[in-house]
């Protein structure tokens, strides 16, 4: 008979919200295959600098391992996750399967996305789902919390305890769309919002002050690692709402080690962020190992 009990369950990221500290996630990609080692390796990385690591679920409508199964790999190895559950694959009942068996292994933080459009990545002839969407995937999760399904039926084998957060995008160019989206997420039950990288950090405060003053929930600004100039223009030009400033590019283009400069850019960008928001999101694509030290050079503390 199977021992639930032999699931671990890790809060601490909640706690840390609960707690308003100064918070610190950092974004891991699943395998793409059946050996999760890399994934494992670059997450081990992260422990102890940050409060938890989020794992992507077809990120860029790109195939890779499920979003639910490598985060369960993450929690078994001591690693809490934030589990990315997009819209786009999944109709409302495959949806609630996979939230009710998070819950069952111990994974208990959810980023809910509508999910990148299927043309953007390399299946583009897949058939889009989107039975859902990302304020209505918010609002279900806290249906499930209160013990019932998206037709409000009895879940007889226990409610739900996920903490839900959602993604926010302060360069949006409508702001009145920015705002209203922003405002029906916490109302669906969005208790922290990450927010896609960040290269404009005045519009960043414009939105901290205008919009998510009046809310009370963490806001942790997206800081991603440029490798170098050529990486920088890939950026721009793949990534739609995305604008990184020619003087970045050009202070890469001119660094001896680009890498090292842009991890000297990541980190400089930490430091204006703390004192804008209440948290940070760092993306660093396949160098993972590289967060820690940007962490180091922004000083900020190892958490507890």
């Amino acid at each position: 008979m199977l021992d639930t009990h032999s699931f671990s369950t890790l809060n601490n990221f909640r706690k840390a919200v609960e707690a308003g500290e100064f918070l610190v996630t950092a974004e891991v990609a699943p395998p793409k295959g059946g050996n999760p080692t890399q994934m494992l390796k670059m997450a081990a990385t992260l422990k102890g600098r940050v409060h938890a690591v989020n794992i992507t679920d077809g990120s860029r409508a790109v195939m890779r391992m499920s979003s639910l199964v490598a985060s369960a790999i993450l929690l078994h190895n001591g690693i809490e996750p934030i589990c990315q559950v997009a819209c786009r694959d999944r109709n409302r009942i495959g949806l609630q399967a996979d939230l009710m068996g998070a819950h069952a292994l111990g994974i208990r933080n959810i980023l809910a996305l509508t999910g990148d459009p299927v043309k953007a990545g390399d299946h583009p002839e897949a058939k889009a789902v989107f039975d859902l969407e990302a304020v209505r995937l918010l609002q279900l999760i806290r249906k499930m919390n209160q013990g019932v399904d998206f037709n409000e039926k009895l879940l007889n084998d226990g409610a739900l305890d996920l903490f839900a957060g959602a993604a926010v995008d302060p360069q949006s160019k409508s702001w009145s769309g920015l705002q209203s989206r922003f405002e029906k997420k916490v109302e669906a039950g969005a208790q922290f919002f990450q927010s896609q990288l960040i290269t404009d950090f005045e519009i960043l405060e414009k939105f901290m002050d205008k919009i998510a003053s009046g809310y009370n929930k963490p806001i942790l600004a997206g800081i991603f690692l440029l490798k170098s100039a050529k990486n920088a223009q890939f950026i721009n030009k793949a990534v739609p709402g995305v604008n990184i400033p020619q003087h970045i590019i050009d202070r890469l283009a001119k660094a001896k080690d680009p890498l090292e400069e842009g991890m000297k850019i990541a980190a400089e960008q930490v430091q204006i962020a703390r004192e804008l928001c209440q948290g940070v999101h760092m993306m660093a694509v396949k160098r993972e190992d590289a967060i820690a030290p940007i962490l180091d050079l922004a000083g900020v503390e190892k958490v507890s």
